[in-house]
């Protein structure tokens, strides 16, 4: 069943079919129309040569004054002429509808009732055309030259048993060609699609040999169709990224791996510090239990701060929005970070131009803000300031943090947002920091369809700018 599904939905399959059908219609459709209008043709040029000779009859039959006298040599020849010639009937009706000339000789002298001869006395033509038994009837109505009336009325039954054969011979002719045309279509096909889905199985076996052999970062030059060149390039624009997923996730992996080394390490020394020794003084014990309490604790931050991440990196599902005061979100925040801000000196200044309402999830908005006050005091001169302003238009809200701080080198601002990337190693650690807080507010920030941007000069200090929606945007 899978097999006969995969054959519908073969590409070569649908050209194929695309191809007969629109080579074959057309012609089928031209030489069955050329067929019947040849049959029209011919069935109208009989019928208007008989209409032709019907009016002669009318004419010698008025001028003889035939109905007076049935002895009228020129029409009996005319009448004669025209049957033998055509194959068919001629009947010469007189008023009463009295037979006063039957070709065949059988009906002279007789009444003919027919809905068609009397609406030819009524002064209207008519024609009847039967392909099936192959004749044609006709009648015309016989006028006075002088009054117009109608004297009488000419029926003609003819047969058109000729152009019928030449019909069907030509049917056949048509069947013939369509047949043989039909089988170059055919083969026509099977060539040129051939030749068109040759790039696409070449493209499709260099990807489907690259994947077997495991060589799944291999690029690829493929020149064809400027379609499959547009796949190819999409394909190695795939390998790029999965080139560069693949380098972050070794990063990321030997970043945690480092992060959490390096406190385990220094708690095994301790650790063996301790053992080695007998009857350690209990304030060296204490010592050492505060040292690996304290590395403990940078583990539980650095565990925390990837959960955060990987929250921050799942779905909107997760998010909980509602209409938050965003004014009073970060005066919040203020009021927690200014007992840190006052231990250094550092002055921290709130301004805001308008309240500001927006659909976000304060819990994870809040952090990310919170990061980024916190780092500007963090990475700060004593003495220093930071200042956080917030603004509005219709569409976005603004947020903007500044601070006196140490500044980040031009270089490395593409990078600040990276996993466990610190600009200062050293100074990092001795702030508490795990080098996941820029990256977690830059996923909160993009989570809600906002935008971050950083300004910053070495030992000039750091401006980050926000933009988020006020209406989230699922």
């Amino acid at each position: 069943m899978k097999f006969r599904f995969k054959v519908f939905k073969s590409l070569k399959l649908r050209l194929y079919i695309v191809i007969i059908i629109f080579g074959m219609l057309p012609v089928s459709a031209y030489a069955v129309i050329s067929a019947r209008l040849y049959l029209s043709s011919a069935i109208s040029q009989r019928i208007s040569e008989l209409q032709s000779h019907a009016n002669i009859i009318s004419n010698l039959v008025v001028n003889s004054n035939f109905f007076a006298s049935d002895d009228v040599t020129e029409l009996n020849t005319e009448l004669s002429q025209v049957a033998d010639v055509y194959k068919g009937r001629i009947l010469v009706i007189e008023q009463g509808l009295r037979i006063a000339r039957d070709t065949y000789g059988l009906e002279d002298g007789k009444t003919i009732i027919s809905k068609e001869i009397i609406e030819t006395f009524a002064g209207e033509n008519s024609k009847y055309i039967n392909t099936d038994d192959a004749y044609v009837e006709i009648t015309v109505p016989i006028r006075n030259n002088e009054t117009q009336e109608i004297i009488g009325a000419i029926f003609m039954s003819f047969s058109i048993e000729n152009i019928m054969n030449l019909y069907s011979s030509r049917l056949k002719e048509i069947i013939t060609f369509v047949i043989i045309f039909g089988v170059l279509i055919i083969v026509a096909s099977i060539f040129v699609v051939n030749k068109l889905v040759a790039p696409v199985k070449a493209l499709s076996g260099r990807i489907k040999e690259a994947a077997e052999n495991g060589e799944t970062d291999m690029l690829m030059d493929f020149k064809g169709y400027s379609e499959l060149e547009d796949v190819a390039i999409a394909y190695n624009n795939m390998v790029d990224t999965f080139r560069d997923v693949e380098a972050s996730r070794m990063e990321f992996v030997s970043n945690v791996s480092h992060e959490l080394r390096t406190p385990i390490t220094s708690m095994k020394v301790l650790a063996e510090s301790l053992i080695s020794q007998e009857e350690v003084p209990v304030e060296l014990y204490k010592e050492f239990m505060e040292d690996i309490n304290s590395e403990l604790e940078r583990i539980n931050n650095i565990i925390n701060d990837l959960l955060t991440l990987v929250k921050t990196d799942r779905s909107v599902s997760t998010s909980i929005i509602t209409t938050v005061n965003i004014n009073e979100l970060i005066e919040g925040l203020l009021k927690t970070l200014r007992p840190i801000a006052a231990q250094r000196n550092i002055e921290l200044v709130f301004e805001s131009f308008r309240q500001v309402n927006a659909e976000v999830d304060a819990t994870k908005l809040g952090m990310a803000f919170n990061n980024l006050i916190e780092n500007a005091i963090k990475y700060n001169y004593d003495d220093g300031w930071v200042r956080v302003s917030l603004n509005a238009d219709h569409r976005y809200f603004y947020l903007k943090v500044s601070d006196s701080g140490v500044g980040i080198p031009e270089e490395v601002q593409g990078r600040i947002y990276e996993r466990f990337y610190r600009v200062d190693q050293a100074r990092s650690r001795d702030a508490g920091g795990t080098g996941l807080g820029l990256a977690i507010t830059r996923n909160i920030i993009l989570l809600h369809r906002g935008a971050i941007k950083v300004y910053s000069k070495e030992g000039q200090g750091t401006v980050f700018t926000v933009r988020i929606p006020l209406n989230f945007q699922a």
